[in-house]
């Protein structure tokens, strides 16, 4: 019997997972389906509980749900709880398993662009969702401070102090105004925002006080190139684009629906890289 899952969104359009779970499906030879499932906004709870009854056996989940998909589980993860969202819901008799694997696939991307941070110091632009499960890789990753930076000063300061008790990192919020006298201190740079994505106005930084030594990254992959690792990328800076996060995250989803632990490789980028570029 086929096995059924997919993703949850809205829009929900421009999602690569079905690509991604395809192309492992293929791979793998296994007898399942991965569909786009839209849910606008109120209508999350519904959608779900009709996927259910359809015979699914989880989805996972992007914007705006993950809060919502958190709430529903019955039961959720260490890294859904210390992140407060959860991207993967399991339908289970009876109950719903929430997880985030949006923090291992961040870390599982800078580990294989980077290697370990080991103590060092990372610079994290952004306060919203993203940058919870963001400041929990960059822990798993090794970083020994974590700056905090965002256009509102008090979101870095509130996730800050939400996040504190969940790590061994030093958390330093701060606003954008601070880049200058935390940058010559980085080793790693990471956009969480959603400046620089298709659609949206690029983001405006100067990169001069970075050191080259340090890496670039950015969780956007639409488009793949930003204008942030473009620039990063004439100044020497090792760059790390969002694919990555995306390949490693769906990892531990299509484990739990399929049954089997897939391998990240050349072949699936590839794939992902054609639906991006319409190739």
């Amino acid at each position: 019997m086929t096995v059924k899952a997919g993703i949850v969104g809205w829009p929900v359009t421009h999602s690569l997972s079905p690509v991604l779970h395809g192309y492992w499906l293929k791979k793998y030879g296994i007898d399942g389906a991965f569909e786009k499932v839209g849910a606008e906004p109120g209508q999350f709870e519904t959608v779900i509980a009709k996927l259910r009854d359809q015979g699914f056996i989880g989805v996972n989940v992007t914007v705006p749900h993950k809060e919502s998909a958190f709430a529903l589980a019955d039961k959720v993860d260490a890294a859904a709880k210390a992140a407060g969202a959860a991207n993967l819901l399991i339908f289970g008799p009876g109950h719903i398993e929430g997880r985030n694997t949006d923090t291992y696939g961040l870390a599982r991307s800078l580990e294989e662009s980077i290697g370990a941070l080991k103590g060092d110091t990372a610079v994290l632009l952004g306060a919203g969702g993203a940058a919870r499960g963001a400041v929990l890789a960059l822990e798993a990753a090794g970083a020994g401070t974590i700056h905090i930076l965002n256009r509102d000063g008090s979101r870095a300061q509130n996730l800050a102090a939400a996040l504190t008790p969940n790590v061994n990192a030093r958390l330093v919020p701060g606003t954008l105004t601070d880049w200058k006298n935390v940058a010559p201190g980085a080793a790693l740079l990471v956009n969480s925002t959603s400046a620089g994505m298709t659609g949206n106005p690029p983001l405006d930084l100067d990169l001069s006080a970075l050191p080259q030594s340090a890496a670039v990254c950015d969780i956007v992959y639409k488009p793949l190139e930003t204008q942030l690792l473009k620039d990063a990328a004439a100044r020497g800076h090792k760059t790390i684009d969002g694919l990555g996060m995306l390949m490693h995250q769906a990892v531990p989803s299509f484990e739990a629906f399929f049954g089997k632990r897939p391998q990240v490789d050349a072949g699936l980028r590839a794939a992902l890289e054609g639906a991006l570029y319409g190739r």
